[in-house]
């Protein structure tokens, strides 16, 4: 028994010690939030003990930004998105799972093959187009691209495949269509995988800061991370910068915090138990 504890003492003892490297980039930001420094300066681990522990920082952009209409701004580019992405990957990787039809193989892989375009090479043409279209400063261009992701198709895709088709075979018996089959069999079975597609559009749109950067013109129109980014360029403080990044944070975290179970699920593909 001892020697088995000492085992299992020694297999943990590296993950913790990796588990607290880990933390500590959100220790220094969460600390760097609630102390009043211009400049990070000397060792963070001391900051508790010799820095006073304040709230301005956040006072600060709360007063001095648009904070809550940039909030409102990323809960409109991203929740759309998120809701749009989760269904239609259900829809098609349902299509492609459980579907025969020419050239569906064929027409996956293309699919597949434009997540080799890194997203930058199109920012231009896509800039040149909804310049055309009337749609720059307007919430269009960050949602309408984002209606439906490669991604979630794929893991959707695969998570269906692993479902046994004898749920599908008895339904099919019953006198099921296509429609019952996929809102009664498959859609309640893949709740995991689906999820897992939201909790990664919502961390993906809600972070961005690229796309909205260049579509958008006005700060009425800026999201969190836009915004956030411009007030703090004009501050330049540390404390403040550490602030707007707990604030952009935790709606990241509530998110996964909420879905880690099915999370945890999607990722491992496990199908039926």
């Amino acid at each position: 028994m001892e020697k088995a504890e000492k085992r299992s003492s020694l297999i943990y003892l590296p993950l913790i010690i990796c588990g607290l490297l880990f933390l500590t980039p959100f220790f220094i930001m969460i600390v760097g939030s609630i102390v009043n420094m211009r400049l990070p300066i000397g060792n963070p681990f001391t900051w508790i003990v010799n820095e006073k522990f304040t709230f301005d920082n956040f006072k600060y952009i709360f007063i001095n930004a648009k904070f809550f209409k940039w909030f409102v701004n990323s809960l409109i580019i991203t929740v759309i998105p998120v809701l749009t992405n989760m269904f239609f990957s259900a829809v098609l990787g349902y299509i492609f799972a459980r579907k025969q039809f020419p050239f569906r193989d064929g027409i996956f892989w293309m699919m597949m093959a434009v997540i080799m375009l890194p997203s930058q090479l199109l920012i231009i043409p896509r800039y040149i187009m909804f310049s055309d279209f009337g749609w720059i400063n307007t919430y269009l261009p960050l949602i309408v691209p984002e209606i439906w992701g490669i991604m979630g198709v794929f893991f959707v895709r695969q998570y269906m495949m692993t479902l046994p088709k004898d749920l599908e075979e008895a339904a099919q018996l019953d006198g099921a269509g296509d429609f019952t089959i996929f809102f009664r069999v498959y859609l309640p079975l893949a709740k995991p995988v689906i999820a897992t597609v939201g909790t990664f559009a919502f961390v993906s749109g809600w972070n961005d800061l690229l796309t909205p950067l260049i579509f958008t013109t006005s700060e009425e129109m800026y999201p969190i991370t836009v915004g956030l980014a411009s007030l703090l360029t004009k501050e330049g403080n540390f404390s403040v910068q550490m602030a707007g990044s707990v604030i952009s944070f935790i709606p990241t975290f509530l998110i996964f915090l909420f879905f880690q179970r099915y999370f945890v699920k999607g990722i491992a593909m496990t199908g039926m138990k």
